[in-house]
């Protein structure tokens, strides 16, 4: 919805609805007051819109198959600032996609992957791309049943991942130097 889009208040008022640009994914939103993580950049609206998901997956275990992707696309496309949590979790996040939709791994298989991962490369700080126009949490909500949530997951998964492509090959390089 657009900043300056209109809603009917009481009595007939029409009052503007406020919406910001999320930091990290670019996602306008609007306006909401509440938490955000520690060190992904987002803003509230969207950080609520990434809670409703993840209740959806964590409610209905016909949702939860893509769990992983859900959480490495959201990680991906909020990397924060140059700092160790988030250089490792941006790093860890992005060579998950790798696997899944370059190898064909099984997104459940995404925590054993973060362990084996964990601490073996040398991460470093990876520019990050302009998220502005790319799928975000909160077009996944529209997803009326299972197999639509999982294709719009994968879909948003692989929008992400390709976004990163400047950086596609120090991925790769990662994965080679942390799994035997």
């Amino acid at each position: 919805m657009s900043p300056d889009a209109e809603d009917s208040g009481a009595a007939g008022r029409s009052e503007p609805i406020q919406a910001t640009a999320c930091p990290g994914c670019a996602a306008v939103l609007a306006d909401e007051h509440g938490p955000t993580h520690a060190y992904m950049r987002s803003s509230p609206a969207c950080w609520a819109r990434f809670g409703d998901v993840l209740a959806r997956e964590f409610g209905d275990p016909a949702y939860f198959p893509v769990h992983q992707l859900t959480v490495d696309a959201y990680a991906a496309s909020h990397p924060g600032e140059p700092e160790r949590r988030t250089i490792q979790s941006v790093g860890l996040h992005l060579m998950t996609l790798c696997m899944v939709l370059e190898h064909g791994a099984e997104p459940r298989h995404g925590p054993k992957l973060h362990k084996r991962m964990v601490g073996r490369p040398a991460f470093t700080w990876l520019d990050p791309p302009d998220m502005a126009g790319r799928m975000t949490a909160a077009e996944i909500l529209v997803a009326t049943e299972p197999a639509e949530h999982e294709r719009l997951v994968g879909a948003w998964a692989a929008d992400v991942w390709t976004a990163w492509t400047p950086h596609h090959a120090t991925i790769r390089a990662w994965l080679e130097q942390s799994l035997p």
